[in-house]
C-alpha cells in the first residue's frame, strides 16, 4: 500500500509540474520555449538586421550624398546679388565685407562693427586696416620694418556682436577715406539686365559704420532704404559666462535682438534675413529657427556655408586676436563646419538671387531622384 502512495502522490507532482509549464489562455498547448541563446530574443535581433536590397540602397544614397557634397564646393550658394542693398552685422575684422566688395563686386553694402572707432578696431584686429582699405578700394599702406602680420601674431577667429552703448553710426573715426578713382571697373554679369542688355553702373554707396550694437541699431540705419540681404556671420556674446546654460541664454537673447529690432524694421520686401552659425553643439541648442519665427519671421531655406568662396575673409574672436600664441597653434574658424540660415519677414515670398534662379531645376530633378536632404544648395527647413 506504500508503494501505491508513493506513485499517486509522485503523479500528482508530475501533473503540477505540468500545468506550471503552461501559458494559461494560449491557443497552443505547447509549453514555453526555453529561455538561452535559442530564444526569440535572438530571432529579433535577426529580423531587425536589414535585407541585401536595403544595403545597396544605403550605398547608393551614400554615393549621392558623396557627389552633392562635391557640387556645393564646387558651386557653393552665395545669398545675394552684387546689386543688392546689403547690411552686414557684427563684422569683426572686416575681412568678410571687403571680399564681398573685392571679389564678389558689391557695390551697396553696410558693414557695422561694434568697435567705437578705427583706432579701437585695428588695435583689436590688426588685419583690419588692410580690410578696410580694401573695402574702400584703396592699397593698403605698405607696413613699416618689423611689423607683424596678424597671422604671425596669433589667432583672429569667431564671432562678432554683442552689446555696446548706443551711439549713431561713424563712418570715419580715422579711418582711410574711400578713393573715387575712375577706370578701376571692368564688366561682369551686374553689368547687364535679365535680357542681357548692358545698363551703367549704379555709384557705390559702400560704408562702414562704427558703434553698431546689433540689438540696439540707431534710427538712422533702420528708418533709410530697405535692405535686400541683411547678414549676421556667427553671431556671438563673447566669454560672457563658461556656464553652457547662461552662453545659450545669452547668445538666445542677442539674436532675438538683432532679429526684432535690426532685421524686421530694415528689411525690405522680398529680402532675406541670413544667420551664419557652426554646426553642433552648443551652437543647436540656440534654436534659431524658433526665435526667428517668434519674433515674425520664417525660416525658407539653409544652405552650407563654405568659406573659401569668400576670397579673403578670415573668421575673427568677439574678443579679438589672442596675441602671442604662435600661428601654427592658431585657431580657424573657417575650416569649421557651418550652416547658413535664410529667413523671410512672416507671410513674404523671398526673391531668390539670379544663382538661385538658375539651380532651381537642377534642385527639383535631384528632389526626384532621392529624398534625402540636398546638400548642394538649399535646403526645405519645415521639416
Amino acid at each position: 500500500m506504500g508503494g501505491k502512495k508513493r506513485k499517486q502522490q509522485l503523479k500528482q507532482q508530475a501533473a503540477t509540474r505540468a500545468r506550471a509549464a503552461f501559458i494559461p489562455h494560449r491557443h497552443s498547448d505547447k509549453p514555453l520555449a526555453p529561455a538561452g541563446p535559442l530564444s526569440g530574443a535572438n530571432t529579433t535581433q535577426k529580423k531587425q538586421a536589414p535585407p541585401p536590397k536595403l544595403r545597396q540602397e544605403s550605398k547608393k544614397t551614400q554615393e549621392q550624398r558623396q557627389r552633392q557634397q562635391q557640387n556645393s564646393r564646387e558651386n557653393p550658394t552665395i545669398p545675394f546679388d552684387a546689386d543688392d542693398r546689403i547690411l552686414l552685422v557684427g563684422e569683426g575684422d572686416v575681412s568678410f565685407a571687403a571680399s564681398l566688395v573685392r571679389h564678389h563686386r558689391c557695390r551697396h553694402v553696410t558693414a557695422t562693427v561694434l568697435d567705437k572707432n578705427y583706432a579701437e578696431l585695428v588695435a583689436k584686429y590688426p588685419s583690419a586696416e588692410a580690410n578696410i582699405a580694401s573695402f574702400h578700394g584703396l592699397k593698403p599702406e605698405p607696413k613699416k620694418g618689423g611689423q607683424k602680420d596678424e597671422k604671425d601674431e596669433g589667432s583672429a577667429a569667431t564671432e562678432g556682436g554683442d552689446a555696446a552703448e548706443e551711439n549713431e553710426p561713424s563712418s570715419s573715426s580715422g579711418a582711410p577715406e574711400p578713393a573715387t578713382a575712375a577706370g578701376d571697373e571692368s564688366d561682369s554679369d551686374a553689368d547687364y539686365d535679365a535680357d542681357g542688355n548692358h545698363r551703367p553702373r549704379a555709384p557705390k554707396t559702400n560704408r562702414l559704420l562704427y558703434a553698431i550694437d546689433g540689438t540696439k541699431p540707431p534710427p538712422s540705419l533702420t528708418r533709410g532704404a530697405p535692405f535686400d540681404r541683411i547678414l549676421f556671420n556667427f553671431p556671438h556674446v563673447g566669454g560672457k559666462s563658461t556656464d553652457v546654460n547662461r552662453q545659450v541664454r545669452y547668445n538666445q537673447e542677442l539674436l532675438v535682438g538683432f532679429f526684432r529690432q535690426s532685421a524686421l524694421p530694415a528689411l525690405a520686401p522680398g529680402g532675406s534675413v541670413v544667420v551664419t552659425l557652426f554646426e553642433g553643439e552648443p551652437y543647436t541648442l540656440w534654436n534659431v529657427r524658433d526665435l526667428a519665427r517668434h519674433v515674425g519671421l520664417q525660416a525658407d531655406t539653409s544652405f552650407r556655408f563654405h568659406a573659401a568662396a569668400y576670397p579673403g575673409y578670415r573668421h575673427a574672436r568677439t574678443l579679438g586676436v589672442v596675441h602671442g600664441k604662435p600661428a601654427a597653434a592658431a585657431w580657424r574658424g573657417e575650416d569649421r563646419t557651418a550652416r547658413s540660415y535664410v529667413f523671410v519677414r512672416k507671410g513674404d515670398t523671398l526673391r531668390k538671387t539670379r544663382g538661385q534662379q538658375q539651380q532651381q531645376p537642377r534642385k527639383k530633378k535631384r528632389k526626384r531622384d532621392s529624398d534625402d536632404e540636398d546638400e548642394s544648395s538649399e535646403d526645405d527647413l519645415d521639416d
